[in-house]
């Protein structure tokens, strides 16, 4: 039998298992825990913003602590070509998709309390603040970031001069989304926000 950990695939299959098996064992131990569709819908959709909140922060914090200065290092000693036409393409892929899975199960979470968030009603100010940070770092991911990303990488034709702003631009939307992720983290997890979601 192969170890499903020896591709993701099989790694991601076997954790979703798992989790059923979990989830099962809960539910056996306080019946009826998963038989509310409301409780299962909220439940999931936590799940998956958790998931993909820690995809796309993982992947701006490797860029921020690892892709950049390294890259540094291997433009320096001529090896950032694998970097370069290899990891950065696949990170930013899922860096991106996994920003836009975060900000769309975030916005399914607040349902019908997502202009309540927006617009700062009362009880609604913390996840409100952090739910405005995160479209703040949508923007930068989907609007800033991605295309100079294409200009550095040469999947869009750019000259030297554009290329080194487009370097310019990207760096600090993505400082930027560094900074915001510290406070937008608190606000996401905090006893507040899921407070407001619970209606408590």
């Amino acid at each position: 039998m192969k170890n499903p950990l020896d591709s993701i695939k099989g790694t991601i299959i076997a954790g979703v298992v798992l989790m059923f098996v979990i989830i099962a064992i809960l539910d056996a131990g306080e019946p009826g825990l998963m038989s509310d569709a409301n409780n299962i819908y909220l439940g999931f959709m936590r799940w998956f913003h958790a998931i993909a909140g820690i995809a796309w922060i993982g992947l701006l914090y490797y860029f921020n602590f690892v892709q950049i200065p390294a890259l540094k290092d291997a433009a320096a000693d001529g090896s950032a070509g694998g970097i370069t036409k290899h990891v950065a393409p696949l990170a930013l892929l899922w860096f991106r998709w996994a920003a836009l899975a975060t900000w769309l199960a975030g916005a399914a979470l607040l349902g019908a309390n997502f202009s309540n968030a927006f617009l700062l009603q009362p009880g609604w100010e913390p996840i409100g603040i952090g739910s405005w940070l995160g479209t703040i770092m949508l923007f930068n991911v989907w609007g800033l970031i991605w295309p100079n990303q294409q200009k550095i990488l040469g999947m869009k034709k750019a000259t030297d001069e554009e290329k080194v702003k487009a370097r310019r631009v990207a760096l600090l939307a993505s400082r930027t989304n560094t900074l915001l992720s510290i406070p937008m983290l608190l606000l996401m997890t905090n006893g507040l926000s899921h407070r407001a979601l619970l209606g408590l």
